[in-house]
């Protein structure tokens, strides 16, 4: 790989990036190629090129439940606490101190001097009206569902907050607070009752985390820098600022890495260009703990035989469901599609995490993980479906790597091979899918999960609460009472019984098709430094360099 100093390289890298109004913004602002950031160090040698796929559905904390949102927000969002590096552990991060007061009560000090970058104050009041906002928006494409046992939050004095709990004990409550809802934000930049729009936000520099966002152009490129007013957990960033450009293909990302035109490549590669990768000795391929998944949800209102179809019938339905659950060969899409980087999945508790089961393998297919079109016929005949059954298949080509057509297209093949369905599959770039899918315009579509926390918890109170992410209208009231009760179950093999009892229960009404999980994968230039993928399952920025 030809070598570029790396502020020649910065600065031809965004002429050919990005827009001429965006080169023109930046030139004023990196004179010296982030001597203006204050608090990086090292000059050109630390600015660092990272390159993704992942698309940002919002800025706003609110409005957001998708790993391409986080993988910014974590940069410029402070949280209350946070896990440390290489570790599964809660510990305080902006906070100075946060703790259970009582069985219902979350308490959290905050300590003094605290700022956002814009130079507002950052006190117990923007906690409070974080969460507030949070409730009170309750945007569909949003994590509000997580916070299901928060009562309300008090701010007595500019320090403290108490979050008071619908339920006692709960021992999911402080991982939620270092995912999605538990952002905060500047109530002097935000909307109380609305989402705020990205460019608000970023001419606001609303921002207290590690970085602040310096130029943005959704989905194109977003310039990051290094924010003096941060205080928390991780330390201050270690390199001069972030550009992070978006990428349409993942072979474009794979040309960008191989050329150095980006020192970070991260979400998402095929594992053909991993494999590629890996053989170059001037790049590093860096592996974590997995935790994605890949599942098919199906909307009960709009899914064949769906409440809100012409023709409503709850036990042709889930035949259908049914069906579809003993045609996937999850090996084949794990060999033919990801050469085996990711694995067969036979249960909604991936491999890993405490109370993980395989029940779908007993339930379905040929009872040992294999797929039987004549468990599926009997299904749907039993219950009187008529064949093929017409079902429509949704995927984002964008959003979930460039094997994503592939994987459908097998799964298609898979479903049509012994003439049980007619599946017309369709496509649709991801900040249009993101709306639709909570629309109930599809039927059934392909989703993908990485954990916002690393607890059995995460694969289970998302999707399957009454009122849940996937908003695909599921109900169950029994699931619904024993996700409440896990939560708060101190126990660990009493709570750990309750999490295999609610995948039975699930299983049996397959609310979603679970089929593959896979690993966290990086590859960098072989001289960046500080590259963490651990079970947080966040990229942090700060630590890298080279």
């Amino acid at each position: 790989m030809t070598t570029v100093h790396s502020g020649a390289r910065r600065r031809a890298w965004i002429a050919l990036a990005a827009p001429a109004a965006f080169v023109l913004a930046l030139s004023g602002c990196a004179a010296g190629d982030g001597g203006s950031s204050g608090g990086g160090g090292g000059g050109d040698d630390a600015f660092i090129l990272v390159g993704t796929t992942d698309k940002v559905t919002t800025l706003d904390p609110a409005g957001s439940y998708d790993n391409g949102s986080l993988a910014v927000q974590t940069q410029v969002f402070p949280y209350l606490v946070n896990t440390a590096p290489n570790s599964t552990e809660v510990v305080p991060d902006l906070a100075e101190s946060a703790e259970f007061t009582s069985p219902t009560e979350y308490t959290v000090t905050l300590p003094e001097g605290l700022t956002f970058a814009n130079g507002n104050e950052l006190t117990s009041s923007d906690v409070k009206f974080s969460f507030d906002r949070q409730v009170a928006i309750a945007d569909p494409n949003g994590a509000s569902s997580l916070l299901y046992n928060l009562e309300s939050v008090e701010a007595p004095d500019d320090l403290t907050v108490v979050f008071h709990l619908a339920t006692e004990n709960d021992q999911v409550f402080p991982f939620i607070l270092t995912s999605f809802p538990g952002a905060i934000v500047d109530e002097e930049s935000f909307a109380a009752d609305a989402l705020t729009p990205d460019d608000d936000i970023v001419a606001a520099n609303a921002f207290a985390g590690p970085y602040a966002i310096t130029e943005y152009q959704f989905n194109e490129i977003i310039e990051f820098t290094p924010n003096d007013a941060y205080q928390g957990l991780v330390e201050a960033p270690a390199n001069d600022g972030i550009i992070l450009n978006y990428y349409a293909e993942s072979s474009n990302l794979k040309l960008a890495v191989q050329q150095g035109d980006v020192d970070v490549a991260y979400r998402s590669l095929s594992p053909a260009d991993v494999s590629d990768l890996s053989g170059d000795d001037a790049l590093t391929v860096h592996e974590g703990p997995g935790g994605e998944i890949r599942y098919i949800v199906f909307n009960f209102d709009t899914q064949p035989y769906g409440a809100a179809t012409e023709e409503p019938d709850e036990a042709k339905a889930l035949a259908v469901r049914q069906a579809v659950a003993s045609l996937i060969d999850r090996d084949e899409l794990s060999e033919q599609v990801y050469n085996g980087t990711y694995t067969p999945l036979y249960s909604y508790v991936p491999e890993g995490f405490a109370g993980a089961t395989e029940v779908l393998k007993d339930l379905y297919g040929d009872g040992a993980g294999a797929p039987d079109a004549a468990a599926a016929a009997e299904y749907l005949e039993a219950a009187g479906v008529e064949t093929p059954v017409a079902l429509s298949l949704q995927y984002s080509p964008d959003h979930y790597g460039p094997n994503s057509g592939d994987e459908y297209a097998l799964i298609e093949q898979q479903l049509e091979a012994d003439g049980l369905f007619d599946v017309t599959l369709n496509s649709t770039e991801w900040t249009q899918y993101s709306e639709d899918r909570v629309a109930d315009v599809y039927p059934a579509y392909q989703l993908g999960w990485f954990p916002d926390y690393s607890d059995a918890d995460n694969y289970l109170t998302p999707f399957f609460l009454t009122e849940n992410f996937l908003v695909n209208h599921y109900e169950n009231a029994e699931v619904n009472d024993l996700i409440l009760q896990q939560a708060v179950t101190p126990d660990a093999a009493e709570r750990t019984a309750l999490i295999e009892q609610i995948q039975a229960l699930v299983a049996e009404d397959l609310s979603t098709v679970p089929y593959l999980q896979g690993a966290q994968t990086l590859v960098s230039a072989s001289d960046i430094q500080g590259v963490v993928l651990d079970a947080s399952f966040k990229l942090r920025f700060a630590p890298l360099t080279r």
